[in-house]
């Protein structure tokens, strides 16, 4: 599927992106790339992407090989970073980090080298499912284990009509060798390059964050291990095998077994954790900063996809994640007014249709998880059954059903049966 950051079918690798999505319809994120090449350094993802093979994944970890470049490649995360290792053959070889690919439809990044081991930055995000006013900058720090032997930072320049002849680096990708001050773009990068023996291994850390770099730097300090690449494998797999714990199946065979357990791990990835280690996070539609005060902060509530079978399911094996969740929708009410329909990192996407919050949040206190602000969310249920279509930002439709009981069937493709 063409929006998704994975595919087992495309076997073709331009780096190990960052901040993904599963899942979903519409192409966003896959951005902050990591790629391990060797030789000369190259830029164009096109010309420096690889074939990879003998490809394993497993809970808290993901592996391939490289061909073109002989480098085994490994990764694996905790709540907001990611770390991947990187054994290289003999020779030179580089750590390229690529901010001009991404899934999302946005673009614009900027990038400053802190040292010979430390990369910093920014990448616009947004736009998803093509709707404006969905924009969110991410945050990263990136470090390695090695002090790198050279540096510098690249960006694809304009194409030239009448000034080509006098330009070396017209619609081509310039390199600024050494570069230490920040550099913005389109499409932007940097790159490492080291002086390996055979079988080397070389480490990258990413703190992630969607409120400032400094948290970034923050989030990796919290969580790192300090490039103890086991231990930190070790620690995500005891993570999902924790997670997975609720449901214990017997019976059937090993091939099934792992088919259910799949899918009870895709259904722990997201809604996922938004806030920073120090509890930050952007305030939902705004760019203001918060902080939350009794539980963590979610974010990817596609609540058209999950109202029917994820929340219920989630209520009876997940309670008390369940009720992080219910109180994520409602501050997201406090903040902006309204509950989510399809929220992205504190942006409202406005995509697909109905009003899918309500059900949740109901469905979540008939089955007894109650402990959460009732009134408010009463008041925020009210208020979408309420409003007049000129004044509501969820129900399109809303006067036709406040007058009828139901959303008229207008023309072809109107969406009255979903609005209803």
């Amino acid at each position: 599927w063409w929006s998704t950051p994975y595919s087992w079918d495309n076997q073709f690798l331009t780096g190990f992106s960052h901040v993904n999505l599963s899942g979903v319809g519409c192409p966003e994120l896959g951005v902050i790339l990591l790629m391990p090449t060797t030789g000369k350094v190259e830029a164009n993802p096109q010309k420096y992407g690889s074939i990879i093979s003998n490809q394993k994944a497993k809970a808290g970890l993901y592996s391939c090989f490289l061909d073109k470049y002989n480098v085994k490649a490994e990764a694996t995360a905790t709540l907001r970073t990611g770390i991947s290792r990187y054994t290289f053959p003999k020779g030179q070889s580089n750590l390229l980090i690529n901010l001009g690919l991404g899934l999302t439809n946005e673009k614009g990044a900027k990038i400053r080298i802190v040292n010979n081991r430390e990369v910093e930055g920014s990448r616009m995000t947004g736009t998803f499912c093509y709707n404006d006013n969905t924009e969110r900058p991410v945050y990263f720090v990136v470090r390695l284990s090695k002090p790198a032997d050279s540096f510098g930072v690249w960006k694809k320049m304009p194409p030239m009509k009448a000034e080509a002849a006098w330009s070396k680096t017209a619609d081509k990708y310039k390199y600024y060798n050494g570069y230490r001050a920040e550099i913005f773009g389109d499409d932007v990068g940097a790159y490492f390059s080291f002086s390996t023996t055979e079988n080397e291994q070389i480490i990258a850390e990413v703190g992630i964050s969607y409120v400032s770099i400094a948290n970034a730097r923050e989030n990796l300090a919290a969580e790192s291990n300090n490039f103890n690449f086991e231990a930190t494998k070790q620690n995500a797999w005891q993570t999902w095998n924790n997670q997975l714990q609720p449901i214990q199946v017997f019976g059937g065979s090993s091939d099934e077994k792992s088919i259910f357990y799949t899918a009870l791990y895709h259904m722990n990835i997201h809604p996922n954790i938004l806030n920073d280690v120090n509890g930050q996070y952007p305030r939902m539609g705004g760019f203001e900063i918060k902080n939350t005060t009794e539980s963590n902060r979610y974010t990817v509530f596609s609540l058209w996809d999950t109202y029917r079978n994820f929340h219920p399911l989630m209520t009876l094996l997940y309670p008390n994640l369940q009720l992080d969740f219910v109180k994520s929708m409602i501050a997201m009410y406090k903040e902006s007014g309204w509950l989510p329909k399809w929220e992205l990192n504190g942006r409202e996407t406005y995509t697909m249709n109905g009003d899918p919050a309500l059900p949740v949040i109901a469905d979540t206190y008939l089955r007894g998880v109650k402990n959460f602000d009732v009134e408010t969310a009463y008041r925020a249920m009210k208020k979408h059954a309420l409003t007049p279509d000129s004044l509501n930002k969820i129900r399109k439709d809303n006067d036709f059903y406040l007058k009828h009981g139901y959303v008229p069937y207008r023309k072809q493709y109107d969406n009255s049966v979903s609005e209803a």
